[in-house]
């Protein structure tokens, strides 16, 4: 009787693990919608990255890094869940491919510093500040590398299409991640602890 507790408790642990993974894969899908191409650099704004940083924030870095992992995975195998509702294995080589890669470091980023959510502890305000912006920061490391090889530029213009125009946004969508990662971290805690 008490193996079957166990193993029903084990059962529906899993389930939940899964449907969140799912579910913030959609999310960061659903980011593609809301995509601002910029007359003048390659690179879009989008909501993407806040999701995979949420990700992170919220399902720790295993979950939240195999939310991002499940989104990329769709986009490569053509769903069209990249910025402007695209798809296909070729946007990891065009001028956004170091982006997509950016968003499966940023969710792992901000998974590892936020730490794994638990029911009994709260994430203290610099550790969720400092998790935020690390997750944000890191996008544009494979970023701006990608963009730099792809483009064949130097590190001035790379920066000017593919990082400065994006500051305030990105600024913006952190602010929203913190205020609203702490509430949803822990009833994510509740599900994901053990």
């Amino acid at each position: 009787m008490e193996n079957q507790t166990i193993a029903r408790r084990t059962n529906r642990r899993a389930i939940t693990q899964t449907t969140m993974v799912a579910l913030f894969a959609a999310l960061t899908s659903a980011g593609a919608f809301v995509s601002i191409p910029l007359p003048f650099s390659p690179v879009p704004i989008a909501l993407q990255n806040l999701f995979a940083v949420l990700s992170g924030l919220i399902l720790g870095p295993l979950w939240g890094g195999a939310a991002v992992a499940l989104f990329l995975i769709a986009g490569a195998l053509g769903a069209p869940v990249f910025a402007g509702a695209t798809g296909g294995f070729a946007h990891f080589f065009g001028t956004t491919g170091g982006f997509l890669l950016g968003y499966l470091v940023a969710a792992l980023t901000a998974g590892f510093i936020a730490g794994r959510p638990r029911a009994d502890r709260r994430i203290s305000l610099p550790r969720l500040i400092l998790a935020t912006l690390a997750g944000f920061l890191v996008v544009y490391v494979p970023g701006l590398i990608w963009l730099k090889i792809v483009l064949d530029t130097d590190w001035g213009k790379a920066l000017a299409l593919g990082f400065i125009p994006f500051t305030i946004g990105d600024t913006l969508k952190g602010i929203a991640a913190v205020l609203i990662a702490p509430r949803l971290r822990r009833a994510a805690a509740e599900h994901l602890d053990g």
